[in-house]
């Protein structure tokens, strides 16, 4: 027989609008890449794309304040053993490991290629973040409880004071959404903020991307 089990999530506290400094502050976009959005996506997580308008938004937001804006790229080749767990995906070079092109980096904006769950682990993250003196890192993307999970926690592990937009990022299920938003809340004590469009920037940052400083 099997039995159900039927939890109750605590109270997250959600805040309706933030300040941030431009120049301390950082937005990280986690895997926005075709396999995980797109339909035909190998690992495609049903309310991804439903988040991308609001991510857009916010990155064009971030560009206009000069913000760095990093973006994520979950990379592995073929063998990997992560593809026991979850399938083939992701794969170096195919159309699924693409950044998708409504969010498509621009010119000088910096991808980080992570092969594990955490964009920290095995990457130039943390260095690139401390060059610039950022302090504020402003996280979305998918998937929920496993990569924007893994990437906030180990950013609060090394004292990044961490903000989600609860539209900014998505799960494979109701559940694994709620549960991420608790760790981050309770266990990180990141910010939750109730939308994208409650994050405010003060002054400019000192990103300037090479297109933008062309004439």
């Amino acid at each position: 027989m099997v039995g159900r089990i039927r939890v109750e999530v605590p109270e997250i506290p959600v805040k309706e609008v933030v300040e941030l400094p431009a120049d301390k502050t950082a937005l990280i976009i986690v895997d926005m890449q075709n396999d995980f959005v797109k339909p035909g996506g190998k690992l495609r997580v049903p309310d991804a794309e439903k988040t991308v308008p609001a991510i857009r938004r916010l990155l064009e937001r971030a560009r206009s304040h000069r913000v760095m804006t990093i973006f994520t790229k979950d990379t592995h080749y073929p063998g990997d053993p992560e593809h026991r767990i979850w399938g083939g995906h992701v794969l170096r070079g195919t159309w699924g490991w693409e950044i998708i092109d409504e969010l498509k980096p621009i010119e000088g904006e910096i991808v980080v290629e992570k092969t594990r769950y955490d964009g920290f682990y095995g990457t130039p993250l943390d260095d690139l973040l401390r060059v610039y003196g950022i302090e504020h890192l402003i996280i979305v993307g998918t998937v929920a409880n496993i990569c924007v999970l893994h990437t906030a926690g180990s950013a609060a592990l090394r004292w990044y004071k961490i903000y989600v937009p609860m539209d900014g990022i998505s799960a494979l299920n109701e559940f694994d959404y709620y549960v991420a938003l608790r760790q981050i809340s309770f266990l990180y004590l990141g910010t939750i903020v109730k939308s994208v469009d409650g994050i405010r920037f003060v002054g400019e940052g000192p990103w300037r991307r090479a297109r933008q400083s062309q004439p």
